[in-house]
């Protein structure tokens, strides 16, 4: 029972005060906690690693976010149907039947649930019930003929005739699939049924009422007026020419002329080109404007036409040598209110059925009898959405106070031995495995916000042949250096169930990782420059060689061909060289050997300070160089390490978060594991393909050793610090 002295305990981590939802207790009060204190206020249904049909339950508004109130709902629903809050703590991936609360209706009635599943299954007995039993759902209603859902399968009906109805009804308008995974119908599909039965019943009865207009040739009505479709373009056709003729009579001969034509055919076999044929006028042009059945017709049309003349001439003397135009346009109008009325689809999913069999079923109680089944069926409502419930309940006794971790108080993510139910995977890449990988719903929003996170991000598209879809994923660099993070370079993803991935990187966020990357920053950045510089320089003094080279050339050949031109009288002065300036070299060559000469005193006068200092100084005095050099970088990197905070990039995946998560150093070490050698191994630092240094090189470096000594001896360096009397250089 809720009491207001509800004592919360809290613990702080990533700087900030976090809840510790310690005890079924503190679910039990959890309405009370203050909604500054929760770390999420709302995160996506999708993308994230946890069981997703226990998203999508709790998600009741169903707008792909889970909020608040909705985990408060919940937890309440979840608190009124166990015995013991603290069972939600275990995270086990069984409920046993004993913690529902049965002391409720509602409990009650969930219980008796959970055993008919149990039946179901066939695992009767059973005292637990795991969301793989309960979300087997085709298996769970395989063996009932009704379960709730308002749908019947032919399993559903005793009776032969209405197992064909339904047989009949799926054939014409579709099916729907039943709980149990049969193929069904439901009330609205039978409605559609009925529907189309009486637009086809009524179409033909309109037909029958309308016999002289509709079907003008009887029962051979359709056969008449296929052959009048083929017919009517050579018979229009014909009638067109007469009238041409009787316009103009010289035009007849013309009109009747085919003999270029045949000439073009005349040589093959004539059964081979009916094609060519056909093309021809229907018949020969005649006077009076008549078509005569039995002459001078086509012959690639003269079976048809006597065919066609058969079917409509019938009981019409008048018709059955010859007809004019209007005796056609007659013709025609007839089957113009034929062709209107086939045209009509009323009934068209129910014509396969056929007229006689449609009757019968509109005449018949075939619809009641399948309607009292579908009522029957929604009898078992109850038992069913209990079932449901079931499966609900299950799912939030096995996975809501992983939420909760996840959301209210973000445990599970700084928790070595967990993982978050944002991180997706692991990535391999340089010698280092990120944890922190999160797929990346919205990249649009992931270029606004994830730069503020002040991590080193790298985005890679990931695909997998083995699942066939592909994704985009980012990880946290948290440790190591970021001189290979380069895009279009390829790793290797992991996901949460061990399957890989080809991942290729598509953009990195460059920021600080580790103090260690810091101190080398700075001379790194000098080697860049200076490697920066020399290839300049190099590439520059390259194309002045060729340039004076090519220059050279193209003088000296000029050369050539004035000497050529000009023979031995030529001009003396054009062949002279410019004379040295001795003196112009001399003065290069003094401020060259001035600036040496400078750097050297320079150099000078610092060594002979070092030396002169006492043996335990000249290590400080290093140690003070280098933290000149690299203490600004690693005191700002320091400083943005700290302040790493994960929340933008959860934003952009459509959270909101509340509170800073902040990833300090320490923290940032667990997330990015770098490659070390395992317990006990043994290591051989031989490398055979090691740079081997020739003994010229040795011997190089020591007399460049003594000709320093003997250099600094001659300036007296060791001496003065001898008679320095601080019996530090005897």
């Amino acid at each position: 029972m809720k009491t207001k002295n509800h004592i919360w305990n809290f613990v702080r981590i990533g700087g900030v005060n976090r809840v510790s939802l310690n005890s079924g207790s503190d679910l039990q009060h959890l309405s009370e906690l203050d909604q500054k204190l929760w770390t999420a206020l709302s995160c996506p249904v999708n993308g994230l690693e946890i069981e997703p049909k226990t998203l999508q339950l709790i998600d009741t508004d169903e707008d792909g976010k889970i909020r608040v109130p909705e985990i408060l709902k919940a937890v309440s629903w979840t608190l009124s149907l166990i015995k013991d809050p603290d069972h939600l703590l275990l995270r086990s991936q069984s409920m046993p039947l004993s913690v529902i609360n049965d002391a409720s209706e509602e409990g009650k009635l969930l219980k008796a649930s959970a055993r008919q599943i149990l039946r179901n299954l066939g695992k009767e007995g059973q005292e637990e019930l795991s969301v793989a039993e309960t979300s087997d759902v085709h298996t769970i209603f395989a063996n009932t003929k009704f379960n709730g859902d308002g749908v019947i399968t032919e399993a559903s009906a005793d009776d032969e005739n209405d197992k064909a109805l339904i047989r009949a009804v799926m054939a014409t308008v579709g099916n729907v699939p039943d709980l149990s995974g049969a193929d069904g119908v439901n009330m609205e599909m039978l409605a559609r049924f009925g529907e189309e039965c009486t637009a086809l019943h009524d179409r033909y009865r309109y037909a029958e009422e309308n016999m002289a207009e509709v079907s003008p040739f009887g029962d051979r009505t359709d056969e008449a007026f296929a052959l009048f479709s083929r017919l009517k373009p050579k018979i229009d056709d014909y009638f067109l020419r007469c009238r041409l003729a009787v316009f103009d009579p010289e035009s007849a001969e013309m009109l009747n002329k085919l003999s270029d034509r045949i000439q073009l055919i005349n040589h093959r076999n004539l059964s081979e080109c009916i094609t060519e044929i056909e093309s021809y006028p229907l018949a020969k042009i005649q006077a009076g404007n008549k078509l005569k059945w039995g002459e001078a017709i086509n012959p690639a049309w003269a079976q048809l036409v006597l065919e066609f003349r058969n079917l409509v001439a019938g009981g019409h003397k008048s018709l059955a040598k010859e007809i004019n135009e209007d005796d056609w346009s007659e013709i025609s109008r007839k089957f113009a209110a034929y062709d209107q009325w086939k045209v009509r689809t009323e009934g068209a999913l129910a014509e396969p059925l056929g007229i006689d069999w449609v009757r019968d079923y509109l005449a018949s109680d075939g619809s009641e009898r399948l309607i009292s089944l579908i009522e029957k069926d929604k009898t078992f409502e109850g038992e069913t959405q209990n079932i449901f419930l079931v499966d609900k309940l299950v799912r939030y006794y096995s996975n809501l106070f992983t939420l909760l971790n996840n959301f209210i108080t973000f445990s599970d993510f700084y928790a070595p031995e967990r993982k978050s139910i944002f991180q997706a995977g692991t990535l391999f890449f340089d010698q280092r495995s990120c944890d922190l990988c999160i797929r990346v719903s919205d990249m649009g929003k992931h270029n606004q916000l994830a730069g503020k996170s002040g991590i080193c991000l790298v985005y890679c598209e990931c695909v997998s042949k083995k699942k066939g879809d592909r994704m985009t994923i980012v990880a946290a660099f948290t440790d190591g250096d970021v001189d290979n993070l380069e895009v279009g370079r390829n790793a290797l993803f992991y996901d949460n169930q061990g399957d890989d991935w080809d991942a290729t990187i598509v953009k990195v966020i460059e920021n600080p990782i580790s103090i260690r990357q810091a101190f080398w920053t700075p001379y790194r950045k000098m080697s860049k420059l200076i490697s920066k510089q020399i290839e300049k320089f190099a590439s520059s003094q390259d194309e002045k060689v060729n340039t004076s080279a090519s220059t050279g050339i193209e003088k000296a050949g000029d050369q050539t061909i004035q000497k050529a031109v000009q023979g031995p009288g030529g001009s003396e002065a054009q062949g002279k060289p410019a004379p040295f300036d001795i003196a112009k070299f001399a003065g290069i060559f003094a401020a060259i050997g001035l600036a040496f000469a400078a750097i050297g005193a320079v150099l000078t006068q610092i060594l002979t300070g070092f030396l002169n200092l006492t043996w335990w100084k000249m290590p400080l005095v290093l140690l003070g160089v280098l933290l000149l050099i690299s203490g600004p970088s690693m005191i700002l990197a320091w400083l943005k390490l700290r302040k790493r905070n994960l929340a933008m990039v959860l934003d952009a995946n459509g959270w909101a978060i509340n509170a800073r998560t902040t990833i300090n150093i320490a923290f940032g070490a667990t997330l990015t594991n770098l490659a070390k050698l395992p317990g006990g191994a043994k290591l051989d630092p031989r490398d055979p393909f090691r740079k081997k240094r020739s003994p010229l090189y040795t011997l190089l470096i020591v007399l460049i050793i003594a000709v320093v000594l003997y250099l600094l001896w001659n300036f007296g360096v060791f001496q003065s610090a001898s008679s320095s009397g601080n019996g530090v250089i005897e």
